[in-house]
């Protein structure tokens, strides 16, 4: 039986899309830079990488399918911020935004990596955009990498493993 996995080798190329909401700009800011300084020092170009802003978490699904269907990235990176506040549209919007992200992926085997955050304060927020919790843009930057590489190998594209 093979073993296989990917690595954070860019394959010849390859495009890659970050799609960020507007809404908490500090935050999403924050998030996108990390994303896209973790892909420039992992060898891709900064023409390599395009920024596609959004209005809020909700509209993100949409702008990622649109991208998936073109056919032209090698990975979605998917970052926005969604702050619980006084009423239910929280959890609509985080938990819509997760499952359409999800649905993207697997309807079109692209794949999207889901930096949205869902966070109870904006502290939490903060501790996840470059505070004591590191900065999930880069940790979905290196997913992007890692998987745009493991689905390219043959066993995923109907080759030998």
């Amino acid at each position: 039986m093979a073993h296989l996995e990917g690595d954070l080798r860019s394959l010849p190329g390859a495009r890659y899309a970050i799609i960020a909401s507007r809404w908490n700009p500090r935050i999403t800011d924050t998030l996108v830079a990390g994303a896209r300084q973790t892909l420039a020092d992992n060898g891709i170009d900064e023409d390599a990488v395009d920024v596609v802003r959004v209005p809020g978490a909700w509209e993100i699904p949409v702008a990622a399918r649109a991208l998936a269907v073109a056919g032209r990235h090698a990975a979605i990176i998917a970052l926005g911020c969604v702050v619980r506040g006084d009423t239910r549209h929280y959890e609509q919007v985080a938990d819509g935004c997760s499952e359409g992200l999800m649905r993207v992926a697997l309807d079109h085997g692209v794949p999207v990596m889901n930096g949205v955050l869902a966070v109870e304060r904006h502290e939490d927020a903060e501790a996840r955009a470059g505070g004591n919790h590191g900065n999930k843009g880069e940790e979905a930057a290196l997913a992007a990498i890692e998987m745009a590489h493991l689905l390219s190998q043959d066993a995923f594209r109907g080759g030998d493993a």
